[in-house]
């Protein structure tokens, strides 16, 4: 029922905005994986409300348990069980919406697909549903760099409404996005982010932006041709996250502009290894990592939920207006820098296992 993604490396999701809590199964998870709450925690921590003056006050710590496939501080093989419990609910602040339908929300399609929505924080399509997302990526993380020695991946906020950040995005780190609360490693233009998105929230509005996030250390291999190629993945994961509208890889739409002659990427002898000269794939060739850097974008939309009163209908199909109350993020980027990573490391680390399946079945 679209709750669960991946096919070796296995991830379902579980819980809605304002109920009891919101957590993740994870199947197909190797053993004697060295795993503990403290680094779960490091990632949920990056993603949780109210950690800055620019996201959502809503006061939760997010704290997560493993109830089940650990033991001793090593995963067993068995399925992987995390859960946070929600603390600062505040269901009385959707009242209003229990017979009216958000413009740009999920409520008038939940309603229309399933007959009966959760209207308390918009349910299992609130962005809180993510917490299962990067706690599964914490552990995929933790895989990966058991198989690739030099793995590692590094999002970013790239640009917030018309202000486009300057990333080195070969040589960008997590220590320099971290800096700042608006997770843009360019200290000039992320001064101007943060007054924008200030801006915008006192004027009850909200704004979108991109993040790039670059993946180095993956090995050439990984991915599978046709219908599940590397690059097709990364987009369904990016485009399954809340407030998502666009996804490109590489050069992008920009190839378009380009010529075959300016787009192709020679292959080179470097260090003992082919390489190529440029790197316009963005790291995926036919589907399958090339041993480049990958390196994607993803475009998210202004956060629908804003406090300007808005045209809209109820249920009753009776014409009425909204405007938002609750507590709400002008701009989901900063939070949602370590969900992309996540998503990216979940499919990474489920490619892996496959090619790994692969090459034992050759032997």
């Amino acid at each position: 029922m679209g709750n669960t993604f991946g096919r070796l490396f296995r991830v379902t999701t579980f819980g809605e905005s304002h109920g009891g809590g919101i957590g993740v199964v994870i199947d197909g998870c190797p053993p004697r994986i060295d795993i503990s709450e403290a680094e779960i925690q490091r990632e949920l921590d990056r993603r949780r409300p109210g950690q800055s003056k620019l996201t959502t006050q809503r006061k939760e710590e997010d704290r997560c348990g493993i109830l089940s496939g650990i033991f001793e501080g090593k995963t067993l093989g068995t399925p992987l069980t995390i859960m946070v419990r929600n603390k600062d609910a505040r269901p009385e602040d959707y009242s209003e919406i229990a017979g009216k339908f958000r413009p740009s929300h999920a409520d008038y399609t939940y309603e229309a697909k399933y007959g009966i929505r959760n209207w308390q924080g918009g349910g299992r399509a609130s962005a809180r549903e993510t917490i299962g997302r990067v706690a599964a990526g914490a552990i995929a993380k933790k895989i990966l760099s058991g198989l690739y020695a030099h793995f590692e991946i590094v999002a970013y906020v790239a640009q917030v409404h018309g202000i486009v950040a300057s990333v080195d995005r070969a040589a960008v780190k997590m220590k320099d996005v971290e800096k700042n609360i608006v997770r843009c490693p360019d200290a000039v233009a992320a001064k101007k982010m943060i007054s924008l998105i200030e801006q915008v929230r006192d004027e009850g509005d909200s704004v979108g932006g991109v993040i790039e996030c670059v993946a180095r250390g993956v090995a050439p291999g990984i991915g599978e041709p046709v219908f599940d190629k590397l690059e097709a993945d990364l987009a369904k994961a990016m485009l399954s996250i809340p407030a998502t509208k666009g996804f490109e890889i590489g050069s992008g739409f920009a190839a378009t502009r380009m010529r075959g002659s300016q787009h192709n990427d020679p292959f080179e002898m470097r260090g003992g290894k082919i390489r190529t000269t440029t790197n316009n794939s963005g790291g995926v060739q036919g589907g399958i990592s090339n041993g480049e850097d990958i390196y994607f974008r993803v475009g998210f939309k202004p956060p629908a939920t804003i406090a300007l009163q808005q045209k809209t209908v109820t249920n009753s199909k009776q014409q009425s207006e909204l405007a938002a109350r609750g507590r709400h993020d002008p701009c989901v980027l900063p939070r949602a820098v370590p969900i992309v990573e996540a998503m990216a490391a979940l499919v990474f680390c489920d490619h892996a296992l496959r090619q790994n399946a692969i090459r034992s079945s050759s032997r």
